[in-house]
């Protein structure tokens, strides 16, 4: 596990190296953001070499698709469907929020690079739901064009807003795969969901809550060079984005609320698990004491 924290994780000499010697508060905003523009672009290449070193991994060929159980359970198919409809709207999140950064190159070049990693996402799922045979081909092409006939929306038009709702989004995204993938290894504190373990789908939970990891880490530098640079403005932007946190395509999937009820019943996420999970280690990241100080 250490390996693979220090493989997503950018060193702190990325942003160290760019601390101003004089008081933030003494620099014009103009300095701040040309400062906030170079970590973007630092930590973009930083994520970069390592991705392309550690987690280029392909939907098709790096799993055993052929072993998968054709015998799991209607929670857990639904489940995996929710997960590939979810991650259908990668084209949405991807263009949204690249509009609203184009001119910064570091974050508008990482918003490409994680497009293209959440579309092998959409992709993995959609091979789990086939290989499972808990859906059939027909059903997964009129499922999907129902998907694509509707179209995900931003919940904020600013850059900062998507930031820091990414950064909650990530690491909600992450959690639902890692507890996924208790259940897939037969781990889970519930011995009755263990007739759902799976080896092939342990390991497709397991590369992807990778990625998230990465992409969380990733948002979450981000955030930090503002709260550094502009405190005051991040931390009412985080203040927003929690009074009002919702996981991305709810309003959107024809379905969603089986898939919400599903999800809840296996113990992948709740509120519970946001409180616990998602909003108190984000928080411990971002050096904000709690909800109540922030």
């Amino acid at each position: 596990m250490d390996n693979i924290l220090e493989a997503i994780s950018p060193p702190s000499m990325l942003i160290e190296a760019d601390r101003p010697s004089v008081p933030v508060g003494l620099l014009s905003n103009a300095e701040k953001d040309r400062l906030i523009e170079r970590g973007f672009l630092g930590l973009y290449r930083w994520y970069l070499s390592r991705s392309q070193a550690t987690r280029n991994w392909n939907p098709d060929s790096s799993f055993e698709w052929k072993s998968l159980r054709h015998d799991l359970s209607p929670d857990m198919i639904l489940l995996l469907e929710g997960f590939f409809a979810v991650e259908q709207y990668a084209p949405d999140y991807t263009s949204q929020i690249l509009h609203m950064v184009r001119r910064s190159h570091g974050r508008s070049h990482f918003q490409m690079r994680w497009g293209s990693e959440e579309e092998k996402h959409a992709d993995t799922w959609e091979n789990a739901v086939l290989f499972s045979r808990g859906r059939t081909p027909h059903y997964v092409e009129q499922y999907k064009s129902a998907l694509r006939s509707r179209e995900w929306m931003a919940p904020w038009d600013d850059a900062l807003h998507m930031l820091v709702y990414t950064v909650f989004q990530e690491r909600a995204t992450q959690l639902n795969y890692l507890n996924l993938g208790k259940i897939a290894r037969g781990q889970s504190d519930r011995p009755e969901l263990n007739a759902d373990a799976d080896p092939v789908l342990a390991k497709v939970a397991h590369t992807i809550a990778i990625d998230e990891a990465a992409h969380y880490n990733f948002f979450l530098e981000c955030a930090r060079l503002f709260l550094y640079y502009y405190p005051e403005k991040t931390l009412q932007t985080i203040l927003d984005v929690i009074n009002h946190f919702s996981m991305p395509a709810q309003l959107v999937i024809p379905n969603w609320n089986e898939v919400a009820e599903v999800i809840y019943k296996l113990g992948v996420y709740g509120p519970r698990q946001y409180q616990r999970d998602v909003l108190l280690p984000v928080f411990a990241n971002l050096t904000v004491e709690g909800r109540r100080a922030l």
